[in-house]
């Protein structure tokens, strides 16, 4: 790959770690640890290639605005991701908080292994609007069907867990088929209008 500066590389994936399945500004967070933006963006290609990362890109219903607007960048494993951010399951029951950024990428990436492994494509995106309106992820199929996910480290799940939700499924309008709220929950519960709390074991189980 012809990789300069060697040495910066661990410390930029480290700093890469922590806005994990955020919207980051990754040529100045390349800065702070000493790298250009031409060398952190061959960085990021390479950690791609590794199948470490992966950009997952911004649902929009004009689809030049996918190309264009900005990118996350997702761990693919959250093993990796628990290492790097030095997060242990001590750390975990001290200060629940920090698991959401984990949980987010252990969803993404099963729901990847899920896409690749099921009949039809599926695309994985994000959703974030003007407004600051959220939805962790959107599966859309070849029909343009939608599907929209969000991922809460709780065993509860609040009507503001659903803010994001509402708002896409009315810009998404009748390609909306459901919205799913996982949860550290045990009950599958209809939340109205399309929406339903779903356990987080069912990534796994039945």
């Amino acid at each position: 790959a012809g990789i300069e500066k060697l040495d910066q590389l661990p410390r930029f994936l480290r700093a890469l770690a922590q806005t994990a399945g955020q919207l980051c500004n990754y040529t100045q967070l390349a800065g702070q640890v000493g790298l250009d933006g031409k060398t952190a963006a061959r960085y990021v290609g390479v950690f791609e290639r590794m199948f470490l990362l992966q950009r997952v890109d911004v649902w929009a219903r004009n689809r030049l605005s996918r190309v264009i607007k900005t990118p996350k960048l997702q761990f693919i494993d959250s093993g990796l991701l628990s290492s790097l951010l030095e997060l242990t399951a001590e750390a975990v029951e001290q200060d629940r908080t920090r698991l959401g950024q984990v949980l987010e990428t252990f969803v993404y990436s099963e729901l990847l292994k899920h896409a690749t492994c099921a009949d039809g494509d599926y695309s994985l995106m994000y959703y974030r609007d003007t407004d600051q309106f959220e939805v962790d992820l959107v599966i859309e199929n070849a029909a343009g069907q939608l599907v929209g996910v969000e991922v809460k480290a709780a065993a509860t799940v609040k009507p503001s867990d659903l803010r994001g939700l509402k708002k896409w499924s009315g810009v998404a309008g009748e390609r909306f088929k459901m919205g799913v709220v996982l949860y550290d929950g045990d009950e599958t519960l209809p939340l109205g209008d399309g929406l339903w709390a779903v356990p987080l074991s069912t990534l796994w189980g039945t």
